[in-house]
């Protein structure tokens, strides 16, 4: 969430960054109001408790009836006071969680996703000497995706992984793991890019798939987008949609020394999405399903940095992309199509030549401190002032990356080529 006094200090300007992420402006207004509603009743409950607090004093000296009565009427204001307050701060509470994240300045502005910024293709496209065909046609008939059995036991929109491509899976997870656990790749990595920040490791992750309510709130997932997540009624627990969600929620009300940061993690969850809002979209094949599995980054780092860790994230991404040789594009994504919590976001397309069209398979965020600051995760820089940290984002390898494997390797005779920077996992997995 935003902090509560630049929200007071810069209304116009926060009313602007929320309009160009399709927020309504009105709402700093009814969040203003209260506000002022909020700190008055404060002040009137001070200044009655100071009161009341009085009376009390000469009641322990002079204990009369006028005392005794004037007592229980400012009791009984008091009382009808605080619920008040309580009442108008919860109202509040609600406005102020709606409020999405700025967007930061360099953000391209845009109404929806066809306003994305494409901002380079890397790659060279493969060229077949046969018409090639998509993935699905290629994994059903070599029986490695099955989603009619997986209709039978689950329904639609989700999918079996056999054989090569269950294969394919665990050896992204370990060629990637490898190199984020590598300092010396991390290191190239930074010096490539011309980054100035720590080479520190990713800490390996296998995080909880089910959250409770304060942990998925404080991730910024349930005021907007609830209708995406699934819940455990009886519970009262969610299913992750991303590690990103437990990783996240992972240092809830602590502080971190500023030597500590950036603290890197690399979790490996499944997930689940309920894909409420892509009715119509995609429903063929397992590109939009409700369960998969995830490799994802995720980064508490100081508010200085909190760009290049981005940076650093994306420039991660395509590294990996780049030794698999799939093509991509890298998108600037626009105002419009950023998440409440989300400052700024980069995704990575991947070429799938068997429908001649990029597809989304990674993406990387900075939420600046808006989870943070829901989550009440602080840091002492050196002075020993306390500061909200900010939170970092990103995919390594979801199950997308295998679908553009199947496409861009594809023979001729209808088989499937392995990536040679898989080779060495691929062979010690069979």
């Amino acid at each position: 969430m935003l902090d509560i006094k630049f929200i007071r200090d810069n209304p116009e300007l926060v009313k602007e960054g929320i309009a160009k992420k399709k927020a309504d402006p009105k709402l700093v207004d009814s969040f203003l109001r209260l506000d002022e509603e909020w700190r008055t009743k404060v002040a009137a409950i001070d200044q009655l408790r100071s009161e009341h607090n009085l009376n009390n004093n000469e009641l322990a000296k002079h204990r009369t009836d006028d005392l005794i009565s004037k007592a229980e009427i400012l009791k009984k204001q008091l009382t009808r006071l605080e619920e008040e307050e309580k009442d108008i701060k919860e109202h509040r509470q609600a406005k102020l969680n709606l409020i999405p994240n700025l967007p930061q300045a360099d953000v391209p502005i845009g109404k929806d996703e066809n306003e994305n910024q494409v901002m380079k293709e890397v790659g060279e496209k493969p060229k077949f000497d046969f018409a090639p065909k998509d993935y699905l046609s290629l994994a059903e008939k070599l029986g490695i995706i099955d989603i009619k059995r997986a209709a039978k036991a689950s329904g639609s929109r989700f999918g079996y992984l056999l054989g090569t491509a269950a294969l394919l899976e665990f050896a992204l997870v370990n060629f990637a793991l490898k190199r984020l656990l590598d300092e010396d790749y991390i290191s190239k990595i930074i010096k490539k890019n011309n980054l100035n920040i720590s080479n520190k490791v990713f800490t390996p992750v296998i995080p909880p798939v089910l959250i409770n309510r304060k942990s998925m709130w404080g991730m910024g997932y349930l005021d907007q987008g609830a209708d995406e997540i699934y819940r455990l009624e009886k519970d009262d627990l969610y299913l992750v949609g991303t590690a990103e969600q437990s990783l996240g929620t992972m240092h809830q009300d602590e502080n971190f020394k500023e030597n500590e940061l950036p603290k890197r993690y690399v979790g490996f969850s499944t997930c689940f999405r309920r894909e409420a809002g892509s009715y119509g979209k995609d429903t063929k094949g397992i590109l939009r399903v409700h369960q998969f599995d995830k490799l994802e980054m995720f980064s508490f780092t100081a508010p200085e940095t909190s760009e290049e860790e981005h940076k650093l994230f994306l420039a991660i991404e395509e590294a990996l992309m780049q030794e698999l040789e799939i093509p991509y594009r890298v998108m600037n994504i626009c105002t419009g199509d950023l998440g409440a919590p989300a400052a700024a976001k980069f995704d990575i397309e991947a070429w799938f030549p068997g429908e001649n069209i990029y597809r989304e398979t990674h993406s990387t965020s900075n939420c600046t401190d808006y989870q943070a600051r829901r989550l009440n995760i602080r840091y002492k820089d050196k002075t020993g002032t306390a500061n909200f940290v900010h939170t970092v984002n990103g995919t390594v390898f979801s199950q997308r990356p295998i679908l553009a494997i199947i496409e861009n390797y594809q023979t001729k005779e209808g088989g499937i080529n392995i990536p040679k920077a898989l080779a060495p996992y691929f062979e010690k997995l069979k």
